[in-house]
């Protein structure tokens, strides 16, 4: 919810006249700081309203941005492309450099993997932690979203996105109606067939509008932990009415999968039913999840055109 400069000015009033000796710090947003917020890496605390933030994760800078915390982001990693005004750096996340990091002097750092000293060297140096790896559920979506609006002071601004893209995702599939039950699909997440099955998020996205994934049965065990590699044989033995391509960055399309040896004579191939999806929003759990479920449904249409 955004703030009227009357409203603002009261906070600042008010945080002016509270005692010097509270335990509790009152800023322009109007949030209270210390805040415990709930992370992959414990419960971490924010004792002050985080000025300087760094996102070493791409689906984190897409919710920062999202939330209203835009402007308190100084640094984001070097695969965080989106969105624009997003301040890209040479900063990693998948080989950080802690010296480079610090060099920033953040107040609040967010990541999403760990190559085994990171978060010690963060922590040694003062500096609050939230690690956050793939959501599982849309559900982790949304609580992920609130932590980074608690931690950065825009609780209320994570709430009311959380609840458009809810409102939003209800809307395209309301929208899809039936178009998608009984249809079978397959996800590829790379050329090697690594694909997706229901019980990752990207799966539960497929299932809002009633859609069967060929790669459930490869995976009954979860040894794959939902992302198991499938043979050549057994995706055309599936034959999936549509094909949803997620690798598309890495030089996969219609074309070239129409062009794999036995896969002309599957029904999505036939029938042209292979969808090219952006390849940073099939991989990211973040706000766009609205546009990959419109991805999903301009398929879907598609395929009932067919």
């Amino acid at each position: 919810m955004k703030r009227t400069a009357l409203v603002a000015a009261i906070v600042v009033v008010i945080a002016a006249c509270s005692s010097p000796n509270s335990e509790t710090t009152t800023i322009l947003t109007g949030a209270i700081f210390p805040v415990t917020v709930e992370a992959d890496n414990g419960s971490i605390v924010i004792d002050d309203y985080p000025e300087v933030v760094i996102s070493l994760s791409s689906t984190a800078t897409e919710m920062l941005f999202a939330i209203g915390a835009g402007p308190q982001v100084v640094a984001v990693d070097d695969q965080s492309n989106y969105p624009p005004e997003a301040p890209v750096t040479d900063l990693s996340g998948f080989t950080p450099n802690l010296e480079a990091i610090l060099s920033y002097e953040p107040d609040l750092v967010v990541i999403t993997f760990d190559p085994g000293d990171l978060i010690a060297g963060l922590e040694a140096a003062g500096v609050p932690v939230l690690s956050y790896t793939a959501a599982l559920t849309i559900d982790d979506v949304y609580r992920q979203m609130e932590a980074l609006g608690s931690a950065t002071g825009n609780l209320e601004e994570a709430q009311d996105a959380n609840q458009s893209i809810e409102v939003d995702l209800a809307t395209i599939v309301d929208d899809a109606g039936t178009s998608g039950e009984g249809a079978t699909y397959y996800h590829e997440i790379d050329a090697l067939l690594y694909t997706a099955t229901s019980s990752t998020f990207f799966g539960e996205i497929y299932q809002l509008f009633g859609m069967e994934n060929i790669a459930d049965p490869a995976d009954e065990d979860g040894d794959a932990f939902g992302y198991p590699q499938l043979s050549e044989e057994y995706v055309v033995a599936s034959d999936p009415n549509i094909i949803f391509l997620a690798n598309v960055l890495y030089g996969e399309s219609a074309e070239t999968v129409s062009a794999r040896p036995g896969w002309e004579a599957m029904s999505a191939v036939a029938s042209g039913d292979i969808v090219e999806l952006d390849s940073d929003v099939a991989s990211r759990w973040g706000p766009r999840i609205v546009d990959f479920a419109q991805s999903i449904a301009d398929g879907l249409k598609d395929y009932q055109a067919g």
